[in-house]
């Protein structure tokens, strides 16, 4: 029906900050403007409320080809609207596959959020938060492609590239098709919040990764060279562990653990795609792997970003309102889980350097895991000191922790984050000296050389050798 794609598409153009809603609904073709007008002003105005019901109802995992701004459009007239009353078109067959799923989901957030009405969601789920301004962080996949070679792709397709940011407020700034590249990671690009690209073609190809800037933090500070064994203790859905293989240069060895056989498979699906190669996949509990399997004597990069509350991501608390204070029962659980895996991370022998992250705010999942490790290692690991000029510190909850590293909308423009560099204090005896320094991080300038863009190519088939959670 053409009323709900006319929709979608003044809801795509106002949420990118193309023109008010007025403005383009009487710039359209369609002729009953009062009822696009209303079908639009409503959308957006439960628009927080239905990206939550979408999501966990897994619309569009399930419907493929259904895009974000039409899915929004049809699930707000299925349940909020007037329910497809004698039309609905094409789309109707499609929303009553789902339906059942939608309802549900809507009652499950009334119950969670303690409300009675549909409207009283709007309480919770329109007010607008530091959250909602985050804006869309575009990693390139140096496997693929190169920042200067995606960065002539988007100008040609009509987007204004505004060079390297300077500051947080030039992020802040950003809106309509302005892109710049971040002013810490070289291959990162940052548009405007709510920028949505999973139909790019760079991006189903694999040339392009969707990872908040705080997610990319990690691999950037473990910074492997080519040529080393790196472990990914708890590696899906896989992100990280393609950003590893991009500083490895797919030259090494990258062995991924995950307990989940659904999740490792979708792991190898994105790995195909963004063409890593040097990755070995395996079904497993990393507590139950020995650090004196010989396969794993030539590891001295570890990436540990263990499960957690998730209370620094951003969807959790429009998905989950509270989602930011679990349970004290449920924080003693996960912590514990979280320092029996760094204790046994730091006990492989040619270990040199350690990440410690988690997407999560609480400081019994952050610095009280790194502080029991270090605390149970005297004087053989330390915390390294990075990123001296990141504006947010660690809790001061042990002498020390200034070094770990915090990020939240509010203070960094990112999702909620926490790393630490842990690094062996003495050198084993094994290991030659020269290759147990890490890398120093280096910024590199700001693309200009313009290239004509790489052709796409389709995504190989990656095999687990063994048999979207975290970021």
């Amino acid at each position: 029906m053409a009323l709900y794609a006319t929709a979608a598409s003044v809801l795509a153009n106002v949420e990118s900050r193309r023109g008010s809603i007025k403005g383009l609904v009487y710039a359209s073709s369609f002729q009953n403007v009062k009822q696009l007008y209303a079908l639009v002003c409503e959308t957006q105005r439960y628009s927080a409320v239905l990206d939550a019901v979408i999501a966990s109802a897994g619309l569009l995992r399930a419907e493929k080809k259904l895009r974000p701004h039409l899915a929004k459009v049809l699930v707000y007239e299925l349940l909020l609207g007037r329910g497809f009353r004698g039309g609905g078109g094409r789309w109707k067959p499609l929303l009553d596959r789902h339906q059942a799923r939608l309802k549900a989901e809507l009652a499950r957030l009334k119950v969670q959020r303690r409300v009675s009405r549909n409207e009283d969601l709007l309480q919770v789920g329109s007010r607008p938060g530091a959250a909602s301004q985050v804006p869309r962080f575009v990693r390139v996949n140096t496997l693929k492609t190169s920042s200067d070679d995606a960065i002539d792709y988007f100008k040609r397709q009509g987007f204004s590239y505004q060079g390297r940011a300077s500051s947080l407020e030039d992020l802040r700034a950003l809106k309509g098709k302005c892109f710049l590249l971040d002013p810490l990671l070289p291959e990162l690009l940052v548009f405007p919040a709510q920028t949505d690209l999973h139909d790019h073609p760079l991006y189903q190809a694999g040339h392009l990764i969707l990872q908040d800037k705080a997610s990319c933090l990690p691999a950037m500070l473990l910074a492997p060279p080519p040529g080393s064994h790196v472990i990914d203790a708890c590696a899906a859905p896989g992100n990280k562990t393609s950003h590893l293989a991009a500083f490895l240069k797919n030259q090494g060895r990258i062995f991924a653990f995950d307990l989940d056989a659904g999740r490792l498979a979708s792991m190898a699906t994105l790995l195909a795609r963004a063409g890593v190669s040097c990755c070995e996949l395996a079904q497993e509990d990393f507590l139950a792997v020995s650090p004196s399997d010989q396969r794993y004597r030539q590891v001295q990069y570890i990436l540990l970003d263990p499960s957690c509350s998730g209370s620094g991501m951003p969807t959790r608390q429009l998905e989950e309102p509270g989602a930011g204070t679990p349970s004290k029962a449920r924080l003693q659980a996960l912590a514990g889980f979280q320092q029996r895996a760094l204790r046994h991370a730091l006990t492989f022998p040619s270990l040199q350097r350690l990440v410690y992250s988690t997407c999560s705010l609480c400081q019994e999942e952050n610095e009280d895991v790194v502080q029991d490790a270090l605390q149970q290692n005297p004087g053989t690991f330390r915390l390294a000191p990075v990123l001296p000029s990141w504006p947010h510190r660690g809790l001061s909850s042990f002498p020390g922790a200034e070094h770990c590293l915090r990020a939240s909308p509010e203070t960094t423009l990112t999702g909620g984050f926490f790393v630490a560099v842990l690094e062996r204090v003495e050198v084993p005896s094994s290991v030659p000296q020269g290759e147990a320094s890490a890398p120093e991080l280096t910024l590199s300038a700001a693309p200009r050389k313009k290239r004509r863009p790489r052709r796409t190519v389709a995504p190989r088939t990656l095999p687990l050798t063994e048999q979207e959670g975290k970021r």
